[in-house]
């Protein structure tokens, strides 16, 4: 992906209006990892996944769709995507996804993540106790 397919301005928009429970990620977080050899994003319009690949192994960042999108199917595609692409060079696939966020677990367990570690109290929450972080992986290739 090129900074021209989706603009880190334009990720960090779409990152703050899909992430309203959390602290969005600046244009300038995610330009600087784009300037890593090892980070790439898979895009659609609407919405992008951030991935990492290092020693054969491929973590997703983060991945967001824009609001009036959701429930569209651009998840799974960006999930089928950026684990074809990272498949070529990785062959295992991690993730972290909120305890409390339903709808990433199920297209993550859908995209064939298995649940493989729990990080208690991991993600804050304002005005309530914090929510785990469940550690998932999968095969690619």
């Amino acid at each position: 992906m090129t900074r021209q397919d989706m603009p880190p301005l334009v990720m960090a928009q779409i990152h703050a209006a899909a992430f309203t429970n959390a602290r969005p990620w600046t244009a300038k977080e995610f330009a600087s990892l784009l300037d890593s050899p090892h980070v790439f994003a898979a895009t659609l319009p609407r919405g992008f996944a951030l991935v990492r690949v290092v020693a054969g192994e491929a973590e997703l960042l983060t991945i967001a769709v824009a609001p009036d999108h959701q429930g569209k199917g651009i998840g799974r595609l960006l999930m089928a995507k950026w684990m074809a692409q990272a498949g070529a060079t990785a062959n295992e696939a991690f993730l972290e996804v909120a305890a409390d966020n339903a709808s990433a677990c199920a297209l993550y367990a859908s995209s064939g993540f298995a649940p493989a570690g729990l990080r208690r109290a991991y993600y804050p929450r304002a005005g309530t106790k914090a929510v785990d972080a469940v550690l998932m992986r999968a095969p690619l290739g």
